[in-house]
């Protein structure tokens, strides 16, 4: 089984510098590629200088994590694409549970390993911890990390689990199937556009799953902070793509409610004098206002939408019902 590692880089040379390592050390048996978005650093020569097993792709412009990845996979031939970020350490053996699981579970499409936290090792990263749901309403969470609370790893996600969405930031997934699905929704630019791309796929009777047998340990926010405002517009607007695009049932209830409760959101970040971030939200819903007639085109296309949630909304079990950890959900 072939696989190759896909590295996309924008002017993150320093990334390359600490992450790169890990993974051409421990990914003999794959091919390694780092394609650029259109860099203005220095990071294309110093891999060409320093990692001469590492082909390059050189996209014509920044098109984010969707495009990008969009333009570069064509080039590259391979069963199984690993989309890994710049911001990640891999570990002594991490690719071999992943192709073991591949070879046995010819129904499974899309995979990702354990996320921990690079900063604090013995805890879950934000971006995917141990697999990722959603609810009702669209809002992502993950075995070992519902919305900002983190949970230690403890080995209690060292099992194999059939899951909802695969993290972007370690992301493996079979090359036809990515094709089946015309790649990544490049309208999303960046954020969720992995939790699209699942979906489609779940909408099309693959499974997803996530194994605690393989482990990579993650930044985080290296190319855009939870701090910065941008990140907060994307993932609420894209949030709500991803919802009108795929959910099963009365989408417009769904997004009426949705609304409602990004107000709730955006009124906290206000009391919080986070004013960019409550900005941002408003920000996110005239953009999806414009995008609104587009993404009902796209939605019928989609004629088989499975039920998509387990449980209807993590806000209220959360925040009223203080359920701050998967186990207790």
């Amino acid at each position: 089984m072939k696989i190759a590692v896909v590295i996309l880089n924008w002017n993150g040379q320093k990334l390359l510098e600490q992450f790169l390592p890990s993974v051409t050390t421990y990914s003999k048996n794959a091919d390694i590629y780092v394609v650029d978005n259109a860099s203005t650093d220095t990071s294309m020569a110093f891999v060409n200088a320093n990692y001469p097993e590492v082909k390059i792709i050189q996209n014509k412009e920044n098109g984010g994590f969707a495009k990008g990845y969009n333009e570069a996979l064509k080039k590259v031939d391979a069963d199984i694409f690993c989309l890994l970020n710049s911001d990640v350490e891999v570990t002594k053996n991490w690719l071999e549970p992943i192709v073991e699981a591949f070879k046995n579970n010819a129904e499974v499409a899309i995979m990702q390993p354990k996320l921990l936290d690079y900063k604090q090792k013995d805890y879950f990263e934000y971006a995917g911890a141990a697999g990722g749901f959603i609810d009702k309403f669209g809002y992502p969470y993950c075995r070992g990390r519902i919305f900002n609370t983190l949970e230690k790893d403890e080995g209690q996600y060292n099992d194999t689990h059939s899951i909802f969405w695969a993290s972007g930031a370690c992301l493996f997934v079979r090359s036809y199937v990515f094709k089946e699905l015309n790649g990544f929704d490049e309208s999303f630019f960046a954020h969720m556009e992995e939790i699209d791309l699942c979906w489609r796929a779940k909408n099309l009777g693959y499974k997803i799953i996530y194994t605690g047998r393989s482990q990579v340990y993650h930044v985080g926010g290296a190319t855009l902070a939870n701090s910065n405002p941008k990140k907060t517009f994307l993932n609420f607007r894209n949030s709500l793509f991803a919802l009108v695009k795929n959910a099963k049932g009365n989408v417009l209830f769904l997004v009426f409610i949705r609304l409602v409760l990004d107000g709730v959101a955006g009124i906290k970040f206000l009391v919080e004098f986070k004013f960019l971030h409550f900005l941002a939200i408003l920000k996110a819903h005239f953009s999806f206002y414009k995008h609104i007639f587009g993404l009902f085109k796209k939605r019928k296309t989609i004629t088989n939408k499975i039920k998509y949630y387990n449980k209807t909304s993590i806000v209220w079990l959360y925040f009223v019902n203080k359920k701050k950890f998967y186990k207790s959900l």
